[in-house]
Order: C-alpha cells, then structure tokens, then sequence
C-alpha cells in the first residue's frame, strides 16, 4: 500500500443563505461524521459559510459583508480550527474573508494541528463576483500530506490556473465550487486534469467527483441528499505522458 495515498472527504450539502450559525453547526456534524470515515482532507464548497448569497438577486454588498470573517479574529474560523485539531484533520473551508479594504471570496486552509497553512482567493472574477476584490496569487501549499493547490468555482474556466498550479508543483488540486455543475463541467474537469496530469477533486452542494491525471473519474456523489464522498488519492501515481516534452520556449506571445 502506497504511504502517499490520502483520504479525502468532499462535502456535498447545500448551505443555507446568510445563516452563518447553521452553517457551522452542520458543518460541526459533517466533520464529525468525515472523521470517523477516515478522512484527512475535508472540503467544503465555495463560500459554504454564507451559503453563495452573492449569487441572489436580491443579495447586497452590506448583507454579504456581514457574514464575512476576520481571519484572525472569528470565532467561527477558530471553531473550524478546533476541529481539524480536534479530529486531526486538514479542513478547506470555503468563506467570505475580510481585508482592510473589502472582501474575498476565500478557502482557508487549516492542518490536521489547527494551524492555518494559508489562504486561496478566487482569482478569476465573473458576474456575480465582482463584489469581491480578486486574490493576486496562485499559491501551491506545502502540507503533510502532499503538495496540494486550490482552485475556486470559476478559477476552473482558465486553463492557466490549473497549469500554474501544477507547474508549481500541486500534486492534487482542490476545487470548491458554487457553479455549473452540468456533464459538460464534468468533462471540463476530466480534462483540466488530463492536460496537466494533476488530480483535482471538485466540491459541489450537488455532485463531488475525483478525477484521476489521466482525466478518468475516479469517484463521484450526485445526489437530492447531502452527503460526503469519501475517496483515497495515491499521490504516488505520477503520470509524465505529456509535460516532459513541453516547449515553453514557443509560448511567448509579446
């Protein structure tokens, strides 16, 4: 058995708009539950915390903001943290973050001590997202478990994420999400994780799957019920069919 494999659990529950307490008083249930199956990578959805309010019509920039969470200073992050620690588990949870100057549509990284590892912010920035201000990095993180990267939700459109992030070095991406969800997605996915031969594991309310690096499925939840999909990466299983033999000599375009 390869000592690079590592249980995953992606989340797949539909949170509740602006109800910030109940969402963290299922996600206390859920993380119990993902504990005793084993898991040591837990995964929410997009912006699981406030339930992706900014997507409803009727959704303001003051009543998102009050459901955004200081990094240092939430007690509801430092419940999450008590949790991972808890149950010696890695957590990304998906959250509106507070910045000095506005918010972030953000995924804290927590280790299985309850120490942050760090924090992603959506990059890549569509309607309804505009509210947000965009996170400036593509960072690769360095765990016990591995190397792993995150994308969030529309991060996914843009081939130049998920070929930064491996190129960096992720040997598994993440992928919260909120969005489209559809089979046409599904081979999307399949074939980010082809072209960068990279594991990606996709969180959604409403279907969870686990692409392999060479764009096969591995796993996958879809469901009317909420649910976690439980799974085993080998991060062992490396693939070198293609990247080996880029020319990125010919990539120039200025």
């Amino acid at each position: 058995m390869s000592d690079r494999k590592i249980c995953i659990g992606l989340l797949k529950h539909v949170p509740a708009y602006y109800d910030v307490g109940r969402n963290l008083a299922d996600f206390e249930t859920f993380a119990a539950e993902a504990a005793r199956r084993g898991v040591q990578l837990f995964v929410t959805c997009e912006s699981y915390l406030d339930g992706y309010c900014v997507a409803l019509p009727e959704c303001t920039k003051g009543r998102l903001e009050a459901c955004a969470q200081d990094l240092q200073e939430s007690p509801v992050l430092n419940r999450v943290r008590e949790l991972a620690a808890s149950y010696r588990m890695h957590i990304v949870f998906g959250c509106t973050l507070k910045t000095k100057t506005g918010i972030r549509n953000s995924a804290l990284f927590v280790d299985a001590d309850g120490k942050d590892i760090g924090v992603y912010s959506k990059t890549h920035l569509m309607t309804p997202d505009l509210v947000y201000e965009p996170g400036d990095s593509l960072p690769v993180f360095e765990t016990a478990l591995g190397k792993i990267g995150i994308m969030i939700c529309a991060d996914r459109r843009f081939p130049e994420t998920a070929r930064t992030l491996k190129l960096r070095g992720a040997e598994l991406i993440v992928n919260p999400t909120y969005g489209m969800w559809h089979l046409a997605n599904e081979w999307w996915m399949r074939t980010k994780a082809y072209e960068n031969e990279c594991p990606i594991a996709f969180a959604h309310p409403r279907v969870s799957f686990v692409c392999d690096p060479n764009g096969e499925i591995e796993a996958k939840l879809q469901s009317s019920r909420s649910d976690i999909l439980v799974h085993d990466v080998d991060l062992a299983v490396s693939v070198d069919t293609m990247l080996p033999y880029r020319r990125p000599d010919l990539y120039e375009i200025g």
